[in-house]
């Protein structure tokens, strides 16, 4: 045998060797997950201080909205005929149906115009301006 060979086999062993030493007792493989690409994460942020300042059971009488992401009754019915969901008002409460909600119609005009997005969720005309003059502030 070649004097090359032998180093190579022994440099072979000892690194086995020393994989085997610090590998798991029981010889599994961990494989970590990353998290998604999360498009909307800020503009919900942002949504949630303008609106509720994150109280999921916020209720505002006069536009009957609830909800973290103050959800009207309009756009339950609306997001129901659209997705053959089964929602009430009452579900609105919970943050992740809400959500769920939300992110439809955010989908929907795109992840990357928020203002657009934060405009056209807050409603129409000349009070959408200052609404997102508000988010920006959180983004």
């Amino acid at each position: 045998m070649s004097v090359y060979f032998k180093k190579t086999a022994m440099v072979t062993l000892l690194l086995l060797l020393a994989v085997k030493a610090f590998a798991p007792a029981n010889d599994s493989l961990v494989i970590f997950t990353t998290s998604p690409d999360e498009p909307f994460k800020k503009l919900i942020y942002a949504i949630g201080m303008v609106e509720t300042k994150f109280d999921t059971l916020s209720y505002n009488p006069v536009e009957e909205a609830v909800g973290y992401f103050q959800i009207r009754p309009i756009r339950v019915l609306d997001y129901n005929l659209r997705t053959g969901s089964n929602y009430s008002m009452k579900d609105m409460f919970d943050y992740n149906i809400s959500e769920k909600v939300f992110l439809f119609y955010a989908t929907a005009i795109g992840p990357y115009n928020f203002e657009r997005i934060a405009k056209k969720w807050n409603g129409s005309g000349k009070v959408t301006y200052e609404y997102w003059n508000q988010v920006k502030k959180f983004l």
